[in-house]
């Protein structure tokens, strides 16, 4: 039986879209004279930002541009110093992106009810946690269970902020266990944990679209979309892939139903 599932933050249980980060690392490569695309930028989400910057400073085209620029390859000095321009800025606009993404809290709210504890693990760093937990807590939702990059030896897709929310939790083997996310990372990190990975399609980063233009999208052209970041999540070694958070419901019964037959 699933005893827990461990959920990311922006763009899975809150920040519809995942857009808090995006512009911020738009903007600290802006500011160095480099321009980069909103798929580079999103490409690396849920890393620990420092490691996002670092690959995308890694990306061939930009590493292309900052040598034409600055006459070098990007080191790791460059990382520290648009580091250090990326956390002030995200600082000061993180507290209005900690909006539950519709569907959330009454599926937490059910899993709760069946007795499943919830967990979380997250790209952010525990300083930036300490705003948006806070800020999500007074909108209606607080998992059991954080933990942060931080706080552990490395971040995703490494195991470890699931093996320290599985110590919070009590709860044990992984197999007992759900990791949901919406990026490449949260998948990788929930099958390098041993838990049953599940990918988000609507409201991911992976996606990339806001309520609005998922609303206003031709169904066709959204069912293209959706399909092809499904195919990614697949590529990374995801168990499932739902729609929407909501959706969460539909899988446990079947993840059950394999735990019962000896998977796993």
């Amino acid at each position: 039986m699933i005893k827990a599932v461990i959920f990311d933050w922006a763009g899975t249980t809150v920040d519809y879209g995942c857009f808090a980060p995006l512009d911020v690392f738009i903007e600290v490569f802006r500011k160095r004279g480099i321009e980069v695309l909103h798929e580079e930028a999103r490409a690396p989400m849920g890393l620990l930002k420092w490691d996002h910057i670092d690959t995308m400073l890694k990306m061939e085209r930009i590493a292309n541009l900052w040598k034409e620029k600055y006459g070098r390859t990007p080191t790791e000095k460059d990382v520290d110093m648009l580091y250090a321009d990326f956390e002030p800025m995200l600082f000061s606009i993180l507290k209005n992106y900690c909006t539950p993404i519709p569907g959330v809290l009454e599926l937490v709210e059910r899993l709760r009810r069946d007795g499943i504890k919830i967990g979380s693990t997250t790209g952010y760093t525990k300083e930036m946690m300490a705003v948006v937990a806070p800020e999500a807590k007074k909108r209606g939702y607080a998992p059991d269970s954080m933990v942060t990059p931080t706080e552990m030896p490395q971040g995703r897709p490494y195991p470890w902020m699931c093996y320290q929310n599985a110590i919070n939790l009590g709860v044990y083997p992984m197999k007992h266990v759900i990791k949901v996310g919406d990026t490449l990372s949260d998948i990788k990190e929930g099958v390098s944990a041993g838990a049953w990975s599940v990918g988000i399609l609507k409201g991911s980063s992976e996606l990339g679209m806001n309520e609005q233009e998922v609303a206003v999208c031709d169904p066709d052209e959204l069912a293209d979309r959706m399909e092809a970041v499904a195919k990614k999540f697949k590529a990374a070694g995801a168990d499932y892939i739902i729609d929407t958070i909501g959706d969460l419901d539909k899988v446990i019964p079947k993840i059950n139903l394999r735990l019962a037959q000896g998977e796993r």
